[in-house]
């Protein structure tokens, strides 16, 4: 082992066991990160100065709200996971597409589930889908930030070989010393992705309904590129056109209806229209 990799922390994935029942370091992100999100979001609709007037939905409409979109977050990322990610695999072991506790989640499927929830839901309570949209993708960044730590712990997607002094062996990558690329991924579609939504909502983005949605959509599609050229492919895929990833390939179209959603947002302020 090169004298610059770091040790891997000796952190159990499992926080507490009880008999068959185990409590899971990723299982808790999941958890934790819907709940502060939940919190941060009533926080949002409560405060009046950051729409035109009053928020178009109510803190009870989002607190009905989670339930949905905690569904289309598990079906839909592991839904995804099955489709882009590993299909032959799961074509031959379909029971194993119930297994969560075995891993396996895309979050451009749980993107996709998010998305489906909202229209629903919005749809259902008469509320302007866009708005809730806007909600939805800015308290997403503390879910993915929760996440990626997890991934960590957890010892899993790890990155590429490297030998750079902050890499790490991790114990299932081989002797390598790799890119702590959960961290990466961590700092920029979660942390930093969080403080500049946080910074569009106080600067009035939910006023143009689709904003947000669009500065996420584009934000985590380059946040997610640019990360995945220090992690490592999935090895049932490897790398694919030209020497892009999975990941990569799949932010292209979020990438560009990002770009339509803050174009669509930007053109309908300045025409002064207010329908979300």
């Amino acid at each position: 082992m090169p004298l610059a990799a770091l040790p891997f922390p000796d952190i159990d994935p499992v926080l507490v066991s009880i008999g068959p029942l185990a409590i899971r370091w990723y299982a808790l992100a999941y958890i934790f990160g819907i709940l502060i999100g939940w919190f941060y979001a009533r926080r949002l609709i409560g405060n009046d100065a950051l729409w035109r007037g009053k928020a178009p939905l109510t803190t009870a409409d989002y607190d009905d709200f989670i339930v949905w979109v905690t569904l289309g977050i598990i079906l839909g990322g592991r839904l995804g996971y099955v489709l882009f990610y590993n299909p032959a695999h799961f074509a031959a072991h379909p029971l194993e597409i119930l297994q969560l506790w075995g891993g396996g989640m895309s979050f451009h499927g749980g993107f996709a589930g998010c998305v489906l929830a909202v229209l629903l839901f919005a749809r259902s309570r008469k509320i302007p889908v866009l708005s809730l949209g806007d909600l939805t993708c800015a308290v997403a960044p503390i879910g993915l930030f929760l996440g990626r730590i997890a991934n960590f712990i957890n010892g899993e997607l790890w990155g590429r070989p490297t030998d750079v002094p902050w890499a790490f062996v991790f114990p299932a990558a081989g002797p390598l010393p790799r890119h702590p690329s959960q961290l990466y991924e961590a700092a920029l579609e979660g942390l930093l992705l969080f403080i500049v939504l946080a910074v569009a909502v106080r600067m009035g983005a939910l006023r143009r309904p689709g904003l947000v949605i669009g500065l996420f959509a584009c934000g985590y599609a380059l946040a997610r590129s640019f990360c995945e050229l220090f992690r490592e492919p999935d090895p049932q895929l490897g790398f694919l056109w030209g020497g892009m990833t999975m990941g990569m390939l799949l932010s292209i179209p979020l990438f560009v209806a990002g770009l339509a959603f803050v174009w669509h947002a930007l053109r309908r302020a300045a025409s002064g229209s207010q329908t979300a």
